[in-house]
């Protein structure tokens, strides 16, 4: 075990908490705003609400309306598929970039909690410290006074 730190060692040492948020902001590019920000408008009920109504509305007009003013034939639904593939190639590379930016930015947090947690660990080892002191000193004072 190691031996503990003087308070004053200890506020030598100690360095200022960083905001590993605000450095991450700072850090991003516009692309990778951008692809934050789809990321997190994707991932939604409301994006996929969207795409659902929309589908919905497509099908059954296609479906369901007279012949003459269908414009996406039933069964095929070629423009339908075409536009729908489109989205999905489009949204699925961009996501996961987002996604992996998202990641690095965790990872990021969870190393500044672990600095955290070390150095509020630092700080106990020395409140302990000087607790056992103080406690060693109440009781040589407690024996020299007789009580």
């Amino acid at each position: 075990m190691k031996k503990p730190l003087s308070l004053e060692e200890f506020k030598k040492q100690r360095k200022p908490l960083r905001n590993v948020n605000k450095e991450i902001a700072e850090k991003m590019s516009r692309i990778d705003r951008f692809a934050v920000w789809i990321t997190d408008r994707v991932g939604t009920m409301g994006f996929f609400l969207i795409i659902f109504v929309w589908t919905v509305l497509w099908l059954g007009w296609n479906l369901l309306a007279p012949k003459e003013l269908q414009f996406d034939p039933p069964m095929g639904f070629v423009f339908w598929l075409f536009i729908s593939n489109l989205i999905q190639i489009l949204l699925m590379p961009l996501i996961m970039v987002g996604q992996n930016i998202q990641g690095r930015h965790s990872e990021a947090r969870a190393e500044s909690d672990l600095e955290v947690n070390v150095k509020a660990e630092e700080e106990i080892e020395v409140v302990l410290h000087h607790l056992e002191y103080q406690n060693s000193m109440l009781i040589s004072m407690m024996e020299k006074l007789g009580v």
